[in-house]
């Protein structure tokens, strides 16, 4: 059984690499917003968090390996919005996004976290990213927090 690590001290060393989708930034702000202020309530100093920003959803890959490569980086939160529009390109860039993202978690041996939205709407999306609700970048942060203690235990 692992233990739940609740202590503030050692998650001070901690360094986080966020990748965040210029494309749809009305959601990923709100996205990143939520992911910044759960790193800090859980104890990650601004100091220890760096945000890059790319052009859309499918970029995000080639960036979180570029910063999981990176000795002092112990996990990457990807985050993006890709909302289904009238064509078959939401599925290629949702499929790319997400299949990229697994694959810097397996090559880079970090956690690596999907959090990119795949919505029908606009409004699926909001409500996805609210600022005191359901939140997927918070959830995304609170995801790579406990991964970086699930994979020191093994």
């Amino acid at each position: 059984m692992v233990k739940t690590f609740k202590g503030k001290r050692q998650r001070r060393n901690k360094t986080i690499g966020i990748v965040a989708s210029k494309f749809n930034d009305f959601i990923t702000r709100r996205l990143l917003k939520g992911c910044l202020k759960e790193l800090a309530r859980r104890g990650i100093p601004t100091d220890k968090v760096t945000v890059v920003w790319v052009p859309g959803s499918f970029e995000i890959p080639v960036a979180a390996l570029e910063i999981a490569k990176k000795k002092e980086v112990q996990a990457v939160i990807c985050l993006g919005a890709v909302i289904r529009g009238e064509t078959f390109h939401f599925d290629l860039v949702a499929r790319a996004a997400a299949d990229g993202i697994a694959q810097v978690s397996l090559l880079s041996g970090k956690p690596v976290i999907f959090g990119v939205l795949a919505t029908d709407t606009v409004d699926q999306a909001y409500k996805r990213s609210e600022e005191k609700g359901n939140n997927k970048g918070r959830d995304a942060a609170a995801a790579a927090l406990e991964m970086i203690e699930v994979l020191k235990k093994i």
